[in-house]
């Protein structure tokens, strides 16, 4: 029977790649089990006829690789299913022939149908009554592959890989119209890219990875005939169980290539006395899966993913983005700097002995492109949160919810969803530069007593309330007197600040504040924040919103770039599998999707003016003005030992303390604060350590650089 089958399909072959008649045969014979009674031949013919004869145009998902600035470090890598296009012309011919060896020894003179096999398969399925043995060769299985990774439905899935006639003559049909389209060797470079050969890994570069921790190219008979053996049934020839059938698979692929002429006898029987040795290695796989010496990445690697998510240009929504950053192949180089993110956590972790409780963090980045080099933070990225301290916050430890410390992947420096923290006066920047945008000058004074009466109503017995108006007061009474932008900023004077927002408005310090980057974290600030209550919001100049160190120090950095707001950014390339930039389209022109994001939001010469006074700060001294006799933060520049500009921060009874600063080439801010429980104090014997980290932080990341210092401002904006 099966020589007549043969001799059947032999006078049929020419006919099978017109089309014409083909589906008699083949509904007879190509069927794992026998044709029911009730489809003869005819019908038989017609169903195949009216088959599809074009795969589906489809992007088979690759694996995105996610490094540091370098260009190796590697942070992550994104995937469903992990696979890394490889060339044919890049693999190790052992690779080829054990897999023609293993699956489809006349790969290269049948049509895409393999009819001895089908017959053969016809007759034995028969007598056992059961699918025993298949009949698919290369072609075929590549399209049921295709079929798969193409549907996008759940029964276009199941419809590709289910056993029923209706199937295979599908895949028999488009099998013999690809044969056509394709060369030999564009089928076999599909398969070897697409087919699943257990242990998540998908196409031959991720088994070569994962098996033997190698490239494929690198791969020796014995580990070519071993993945080769994988693909018929992973699970059941799983090489990392050390199992007989795993080993009995393996000898039986090197046997067949010696039966083929591809290795020696002599090379089979040494091969085959070999023992199963692997070096199996686990693919990271998102943020949770950062290098073990490197978990603080975790932090920086968040803010990554969800800047992705946020991006039009990989998608209409989330998750669409979310699947192009998993599937899309990319090779994407971030602004991470890892010498200089090691170097602050270091830095952080060695003041970071007392109360673990307080989350002390530092960030980092470049003004002119908004891209993020450092997001450090003394806390450990993991899940596992079993062995944590106890909570802060008196509600959540009776229920025994633990801390955030020493693991947590909460973004506490920003880029996620946390509201934040207070950051106190380090918001009079706003109030400043608004003031100075709407035309006023450096000289614009005011009298500023120890405590102050406001405009701004509260509601009777509010924070600081005299009868029915805010009243705040300075942090010292030497502070009262007569003070100018210059002395009001870098001595802190809340009460000269308060009376600068009044006469600027401070619906303008929040727009300003928003200009710059500043985004409403909770449903209390964004009413605050609206244009119905935004000029009643006499309090926001001392720093009563929530925000992110993310936030503060690329709001800083606008004035470092001398007025040019750019959006923060993890990224410095993003290329294709084929190794060119991805691009997107901005006001019809076609622009790198890496590319920084930035537009100008107020002049060079309120910029240069601004941070003339940041100067008076530090202990750096204005280039145009009199800083006055001391500073909140006069320990920086000589410790920095180069131009550096900043701010100072404290919210009541020093709850979180903050430093924010900059110099031409970089902007920086820290902040100490409970994440837990943010009415926890930081205590006033903390306030020096952001200014520690950002000075150090910015000390270190300069050290080679040559100096450069701040353009001073116009004579027009002083007076």
């Amino acid at each position: 029977m099966v020589q007549r089958l043969i001799s059947a399909f032999g006078r049929y072959s020419g006919m099978l790649r017109a089309g014409v008649l083909g589906g008699v045969v083949l509904a007879l014979a190509s069927l794992p089990l026998a044709v029911p009674a009730g489809i003869g031949a005819m019908k038989g013919a017609a169903i195949y006829q009216s088959l599809p004869t074009q795969l589906k145009e489809h992007q088979v998902g690759q694996t995105t690789y996610v490094y540091a600035n370098d260009g190796k470090s590697l942070i992550t890598m994104f995937y469903d299913e992990h696979r890394k296009f490889v060339p044919l012309s890049s693999l190790n011919p052992n690779v080829v022939n054990a897999v023609l060896a293993a699956e489809d020894a006349r790969f290269y003179s049948h049509m895409g149908v393999d009819f001895q096999s089908i017959a053969r398969a016809f007759v034995a399925n028969r007598q056992q009554g059961e699918v025993s043995q298949g009949a698919s060769t290369l072609t075929m299985q590549y399209v049921r592959m295709a079929l798969r990774d193409s549907a996008t439905t759940a029964q276009e899935a199941v419809a590709a890989t289910e056993q029923t006639p209706q199937r295979k003559l599908n895949e028999i049909r488009l099998a013999i119209k690809l044969e056509g389209q394709w060369t030999k060797q564009q089928i076999m470079e599909g398969y070897l890219n697409m087919a699943y050969f257990g242990h998540r890994a998908y196409g031959i570069y991720a088994a070569s990875q994962i098996f033997f921790s190698k490239e494929p190219k690198n791969l020796t008979l014995v580990e070519a005939a071993t993945l080769a053996g994988l693909v018929k049934a992973p699970s059941s020839f799983d090489p990392a169980n050390q199992t007989t059938p795993a080993l009995d698979r393996r000898n039986y692929v090197i046997r067949r290539m010696a039966d083929l002429g591809f290795i020696t006898t002599e090379q089979a029987n040494k091969a085959t006395a070999e023992p199963i040795k692997l070096k199996l290695s686990s693919p990271p796989r998102d943020c949770g899966s950062v290098p073990a010496a490197n978990r603080d990445w975790g932090f920086f690697c968040d803010f990554f993913k969800n800047w992705w998510m946020q991006q039009p240009a990989f998608g209409p929504n989330p998750v669409a983005r979310l699947d192009k950053l998993r599937t899309g192949g990319f090779k994407v180089v971030t602004s991470l700097d890892p010498n200089l993110q090691a170097y602050s956590m270091k830095d952080l972790l060695s003041r970071s002995k007392t109360d673990m409780r307080l989350a002390y963090g530092n960030v980092v980045v470049q003004p002119g492109t908004g891209r993020v080099l450092v997001m450090s933070v003394n806390r450990v990225y993991s899940m596992d949160q079993s062995k944590n301290g106890p909570n802060s916050d008196p509600i959540k430890r009776s229920f025994n919810v633990k801390g955030s410390y020493p693991n947590t992947v909460a973004p506490l420096l920003g880029g996620g969803d946390i509201p934040g923290y207070q950051a106190g006066s380090t918001f009079k920047m706003f109030t400043m530069v608004a003031a100075l945008d709407s035309g006023m000058k450096m000289s614009k004074s005011f009298y500023a007593p120890h405590r102050y009466t406001s405009i701004y109503v509260v509601e009777p017995g509010g924070p600081a309330a005299c009868g029915n108006r805010w009243c705040p007061s300075n942090a010292s009474g030497s502070m009262t007197g007569k003070h100018n932008i210059y002395t009001g900023f870098g001595k802190s004077v809340n009460t000269y600040f308060v009376q600068l927002e009044q006469a600027v408005g401070s619906d303008k310090a929040v727009r300003m504040a928003e200009k710059m980057g500043l985004v409403w974290h909770t449903d209390v600030d964004r009413l605050h924040a609206s244009p119905k209550h935004a000029d009643k919001w006499g309090a926001f100049t001392l720093g009563v919103a929530d925000t992110t160190p993310l936030e503060m120090a690329n709001a800083y950095a606008t004035v470092a770039a001398e007025g040019m707001y750019c959006k923060p950014s993890p990224v410095l390339s993003i290329k294709t599998p084929q190794g060119a930039e991805f691009t997107t389209t901005v006001d019809g022109k076609q622009v790198e999707a890496a590319a920084p994001q930035c537009s100008r939001v107020f002049s060079q010469d309120v910029a240069r003016a601004a941070t003339d006074a940041a100067r008076c700060v530090t202990g750096y001294k204005a280039a145009r003005g009199s800083c006055g006799d001391w500073s909140t933060g006069s320990r920086v520049y000589p410790m920095m030992e180069r131009p550096i500009a900043g701010k100072t921060g404290t919210t009541d009874d020093t709850r979180a303390a903050w430093f924010v600063g900059f110099t031409p080439e970089l902007a920086a801010a820290s902040f100490i604060a409970d994440p837990d429980y943010v009415k926890n104090v930081a205590g006033d014997g903390n306030y020096n350590m952001p200014l520690d980290a950002v000075t150090n932080s910015l000390k270190y990341a300069l050290k080679d650089k040559p100096v450069r210092d701040f353009n001073p401002p116009s004579s027009d904006i002083l007076n």
